[in-house]
């Protein structure tokens, strides 16, 4: 399979007892990629994308998507699959990456779940089914959140799910049009639709993490190499970037945005995306340090890898 194509959907996959799934996660920069690709190496392994982002065809500098040759020669699946015009599902993703987790254990290869995106990856490893969405409810939320924002939104969500106000960001437009429709579609608080964790596979989860300062620095140099290596001119080749829900959001590619539309200059777009970046991290390490089935390992340290693979073997 290539990294283009898209997965056939599939239903509930039964727990596995003979086929384990390796997960690298944690906060953005601190050096997933590299050790997948030595895991994968060591291991017989495919990456299996979760970095809702890397999803977007084109989204390729902001989103630091490796390039092929910086794959060396690991198959890398899940990557450019959705037009920037396509609004993120979990649901969807959910389909594709567990079909694309049987392909590879058909062939006798060990599939390394790679990203982020903790909700993505929870819902891959865990056996819970999302509430559907009503096209009706979800547009007059959408346009009730274009009328007075995501502020008024927020506060709604706040006084039925407190719980789930506490974890949505009051500036998460989508997010929060998404917890108030499944409040209306099952009459429940957002957080009762997704329960307890229920293992759908043997999975070993390894956190990558480094010193907060080390972190920050990280972040900075890479958003400067971003705008280095493009940025600014692969959005203006984007085309209907505009027009995605998602896509048009993502940090760096909002910023971009405005510095093309004159409302930011570029030293201002920079350091607006760093300051996004860094609250992104804090909202990162604090979903996945949540989960006590990961395993965290420093990558700033030399045995990094080796540290890895015996978590995995």
């Amino acid at each position: 399979m290539t990294v283009t194509q898209r997965c056939p959907t599939v239903g509930p996959v039964p727990y596995r007892t003979a086929h384990r799934v390796i997960t690298v996660a944690g906060p953005t920069a601190a050096g997933k990629s590299a050790l997948s690709i030595a895991l994968a190496h060591e291991l017989g392994g495919e990456v299996v994308n979760a970095d809702s982002m890397q999803l977007y065809r084109g989204m390729d500098i902001g989103t630091a998507k490796l390039t092929v040759a910086e794959r060396q020669g690991v198959p890398h699946h899940l990557l450019d699959i959705w037009d920037v015009t396509v609004t993120a599902a979990v649901a969807e993703y959910q389909r594709l990456a567990r079909a694309t987790i049987e392909e590879i254990f058909s062939r006798g290869r060990v599939p390394i779940l790679v990203g982020g995106s903790g909700l993505y990856i929870r819902a891959v490893l865990e056996d819970f089914e999302f509430p559907g969405t009503d096209p009706a409810i979800r547009a007059r939320l959408e346009s009730e959140l274009s009328d007075v924002g995501p502020g008024e939104l927020h506060d709604r969500l706040r006084r039925a799910d407190p719980a789930a106000a506490e974890k949505i960001l009051p500036s998460n437009g989508r997010r929060i049009v998404r917890a108030l429709e499944v409040i209306e579609l099952t009459g429940q608080p957002f957080t009762a639709a997704l329960p307890d964790p229920k293992p759908v596979y043997d999975a070993v989860q390894i956190g990558v993490d480094r010193d907060t300062t080390a972190l920050d620095e990280r972040i900075e140099l890479r958003v400067d190499l971003m705008w280095t290596a493009g940025l600014v001119e692969e959005v203006r080749g984007l085309d209907g970037i505009r027009d995605g829900r998602t896509a048009s959001r993502a940090l760096g590619y909002q910023q971009a945005l405005a510095q093309i539309d004159g409302l930011l200059t570029e030293e201002e777009a920079k350091a607006d995306t760093v300051r996004g970046t860094r609250r992104f991290v804090r909202r990162q390490r604090s979903w996945f340090r949540r989960d006590p089935s990961i395993t965290w390992l420093d990558a700033a340290v030399p045995t990094l890898v080796a540290d890895a693979l015996s978590l995995a073997r």
